[in-house]
């Protein structure tokens, strides 16, 4: 009797632990829905932006000369075909945007307008080449229905309080305006740092990494930083130009 006594005690014991624990889980009642991206944001990127050229100064400000391959982890395929590349052969309209996809615009001398355009999409306009880019909160596997465009379709989420963006679904285009190729199959991961300097100066970081099968041997690694400015001062829109830097 004494021992069926203690194996329920012991019994309730673990049972009243392990209903501890799943409360401390937060198992105890349904999870609340998830929060939108807005209302989860640690920073607040909304605003205009200008590029602030700090190095690689002949690679941004200027189309860089055919074959200049600085810093590109170019396969031999990729390397061929940029050193065939010859601007005046470039097709008019939409095809100048090559050198404006998601993959490389963050590197074109640029404005940004950052503002929400839902509780889940933040969107980013960009005066140089008139792109706009979107970034979408909580719907990552939208994107394979997507139609590939020289802006993708960009997963968002705040990972360690920036904001973090994939995007996939390009069309093919130029990593470097002299012809660098990307194909459709790259990746683009973006981590976007917003800080203050002691002086009241807002900064944002953007880091990159791209990855292409296709064209690539390593991923292409790249951080750019954008200062804050008065909203749309300077804002001066272009279209997108093959032969031009912005």
């Amino acid at each position: 009797m004494l021992t069926r006594s203690l194996l329920v005690v012991t019994l309730v014991a673990g049972l009243s632990l392990s209903a501890g624990l799943q409360a401390q889980r937060g198992g105890g009642a349904p999870a609340g829905p998830p929060q939108s991206g807005r209302a989860a944001a640690a920073d607040d990127l909304t605003g205009t932006w200008v590029s602030v050229v700090a190095e690689h100064w002949h690679l941004r400000m200027l189309v860089p000369p055919r074959g200049e391959f600085a810093m590109l982890p170019l396969n031999q395929n990729a390397r061929k075909m940029a050193a065939s590349w010859d601007p005046a052969k470039e097709p008019a309209g939409d095809e100048q945007c090559k050198g404006y996809g998601a993959a490389a615009i963050m590197r074109v001398p640029s404005r940004l307008d950052i503002r929400w355009a839902g509780d889940n999409q933040l969107r980013m306009d960009i005066d140089s080449g008139t792109q706009t880019r979107l970034f979408n909160f909580g719907a990552a596997a939208a994107a394979a229905s997507q139609v590939p465009s020289w802006q993708g379709y960009s997963a968002a989420s705040w990972v360690r309080g920036d904001l973090q963006v994939v995007t996939t679904r390009l069309r093919p285009g130029y990593l470097r305006k002299n012809g660098v190729p990307y194909s459709d199959q790259t990746r683009v991961e973006e981590h976007f740092d917003r800080f203050t300097e002691p002086n009241g100066d807002n900064w944002l970081v953007v880091d990159s990494i791209v990855t292409d099968p296709v064209n690539l041997t390593g991923p292409y690694v790249t951080s750019v930083a954008f200062k804050k400015i008065p909203d749309k001062q300077g804002w001066d829109p272009t279209p997108c130009r093959a032969n031009e830097a912005r």
